[in-house]
């Protein structure tokens, strides 16, 4: 629909993001770490091992935040949101809260309720949350939910200006900081045991080139 994924290759993790925590970060040296070999060393199919070892100009890491999993931390989370911040150097990290389903939690585009949207800590613990997006989710089918490149659009906007509207910033920068996203969502888990729904990975579509949602 972009025209990104003719050059981008994407490769699943096959797990969360505090399993790659534990691979890059126990020894308190991320940068002795090369996460492409990391990537490469959990790859079953020798055939795929060899993207690994190519060059690329950008690594986009997209993970969801998983506040329910037993290995979920806020110190952890939060060192390496602010480690990942360049997608042309160690890589760029984008959270989804509580997961990349949130794309898809809307009733209508737009919707005028996503904003006030949350996730309790309880139903992602009870596994419910899949559940409630496919019920919610307009037409209940993911492959109907943003049928064209205008409510694509649409579904951007109102991720990053509900990103905007969390960090309380004003909108001279492009898009809302992802550091302060975080802490925001961490301070309302520990305080409310809510998340609020958000998908910072559709904020890459006005990384890569802002244009592209304004038409």
């Amino acid at each position: 629909m972009y025209g990104i994924s003719r050059n981008h290759e994407i490769v699943s993790y096959n797990t969360n993001i505090y399993t790659l925590y534990r691979e890059m970060f126990a020894d308190g040296d991320p940068d002795s770490m090369d996460i492409l070999q990391i990537l490469k060393s959990r790859e079953s199919d020798r055939d795929k091992k060899k993207i690994f070892d190519e060059v690329y100009s950008d690594i986009l890491l997209i993970f969801d935040l998983d506040p329910q999993a037993p290995d979920y931390s806020a110190e952890k989370i939060n060192e390496m949101q602010q480690y990942f911040t360049e997608s042309s150097d160690m890589g760029k990290l984008y959270l989804n809260y509580p997961m990349v389903e949130a794309f898809y939690h809307m009733e209508e585009i737009p919707d005028s309720n996503y904003p006030d949207r949350t996730a309790t800590l309880e139903e992602l613990k009870k596994g419910e949350y899949k559940t409630r997006v496919n019920r919610e989710n307009r037409n209940h089918d993911y492959n109907k939910f943003a049928v064209d490149r205008e409510e694509c659009n649409t579904v951007i906007k109102q991720n990053i200006d509900k990103g905007f509207w969390l960090t309380k910033e004003d909108r001279t920068m492009q898009l809302p900081d992802l550091n302060k996203i975080l802490l925001k969502q961490v301070d309302s888990l520990n305080t409310e045991q809510k998340v609020w729904v958000l998908c910072t990975c559709a904020y890459y579509i006005a990384d890569y080139n802002h244009k592209l949602i304004e038409r």
